[in-house]
């Protein structure tokens, strides 16, 4: 799958217009992890290089949308996220208070030539999740090309991602580019013995992914809530642990005694769920009512560390238990450390199953790590992505 790349076109002097996906993990008003960021700085440097005038446009968070409410504004403006993109590529940020109107065009008009301006929530708008064309204009009036370099968003139907490419001349960013090529080479030429490890939520979309890749995957890893419910639809006991009955009775017409799929044969439970909780390792078909199930088992990670051994292509989504708990992330760590160390091709992608990965120091070790855990799930299981979609049109 190819796409038409910003790097193959002149912008000198053009107002460039790049959707980004900044919505990064913050905690007490403190950026926790700038990985995104970080990724998106190549295409922003070779446009920088190439004397184009940037304009980037992010959303953070879930704010309510057309609200006018100073504290809702503050706690959703991405003022801190500009704040950190000009620390990482070491380059001054403007940062504009609206994404539309008077104020962008007014500033837009005075730049120059390298400079990078980043407009505010575009998630402040309701035209924004609505796909609103009015919306849209008002955003591609501000540039002569647009460019997606977002790809863990681009499988919403959104204004900035699907709809302003009716208006512009639009490319992919390098990085989203990347996303495409790998993860479509992924699927259509993986290399053999290819293992799929999921774990984590979205359990409708990983059920698909199974499908999808079922007859190509050589090995099936469960863990963490999908394995909850897969092992609740077989009848067996998985206590307190969260479940969606409709999912659980979807999946109770499924067949999953194939020997491709590798289920927990142990799991670390505990009687609630904090990082005090006093935690114990049960068989699986073991566990008691009031317990919650919250990590694999040591016996599991062995399993899979033996599965994994022998695999020449990793692709892996979703956390293996709660990892974000210590008490319960040494299921995930340890499999993230066996990825780590195999000479496969191994594809990693999710914030948890990332953040694990980080954590660890292993990044460096990782062929492949996707920025979109969402976005890489529907692009594997076949799902439409009208970012990518609306990039592939012909103009």
């Amino acid at each position: 799958m190819r796409l038409r790349t910003i790097d193959k076109i002149n912008v000198k002097g053009k107002r460039v217009l790049v959707r980004v996906d900044f919505n990064v993990a913050m905690e007490d008003g403190m950026i926790e992890d700038d990985f995104r960021i970080k990724k998106a700085i190549p295409t922003l440097r070779l446009l920088v290089r190439k004397k184009a005038k940037i304009i980037l446009i992010t959303h953070f968070g879930r704010p309510p949308a057309g609200t006018t409410n100073t504290k809702a504004r503050a706690a959703f403006s991405v003022r801190k996220l500009a704040r950190r993109l000009a620390k990482d590529i070491k380059r001054p940020v403007h940062f504009v208070s609206e994404s539309i109107g008077p104020l962008p065009h007014a500033v837009v008009a005075k730049m120059k030539p390298g400079e990078i301006v980043m407009l505010e929530n575009v998630r402040f708008h309701k035209g924004e999740e609505q796909n609103d064309e009015e919306f849209a204009r008002g955003l591609a009036s501000l540039g002569d090309i647009y460019v997606n370099e977002a790809f863990s968003v681009s499988h919403r139907a959104h204004a900035s991602i699907e709809m302003i490419t009716r208006f512009l001349p639009s490319y992919a960013g390098l990085l989203l580019a990347k996303e495409v090529a790998v993860l479509h080479r992924a699927y259509m030429r993986p290399k053999a013995p290819l293992v799929l490890a999921m774990g984590g939520a979205k359990i409708e979309t990983k059920i698909k992914l199974i499908e999808r890749f079922f007859d190509k995957a050589d090995n099936i890893l469960l863990g963490g809530m999908i394995a909850n419910h897969v092992l609740q639809a077989q009848g067996i006991a998985v206590g307190k642990s969260k479940l969606n009955s409709e999912i659980v009775e979807k999946l109770k017409k499924v067949n999953w005694m194939s020997t491709k799929i590798h289920l927990p044969v142990d799991v670390v439970v505990a009687k609630k769920i904090s990082v005090d909780a006093i935690s114990k390792t049960v068989g699986v078909g073991r566990v008691a009512e009031n317990e919650f199930i919250l990590d694999i088992g040591p016996d599991t990670s062995a399993l899979f560390d033996h599965i994994v051994a022998n695999a020449r292509m990793i692709i892996w989504n979703g956390p293996l238990g709660l990892s974000e708990l210590a008490p319960f992330a040494a299921g995930t760590e340890e499999f993230a450390r066996t990825v780590a160390k195999s000479k496969a091709f191994t594809i990693v992608g999710g914030g948890d199953s990332a953040a694990s990965i980080d954590k660890l120091g292993l990044s460096k070790k990782i062929d492949f790590i996707s920025t979109g855990g969402g976005a890489m799930l529907e692009f594997l299981a076949g799902e439409p992505m009208p970012g990518i979609e609306a990039l592939q049109r012909k103009k």
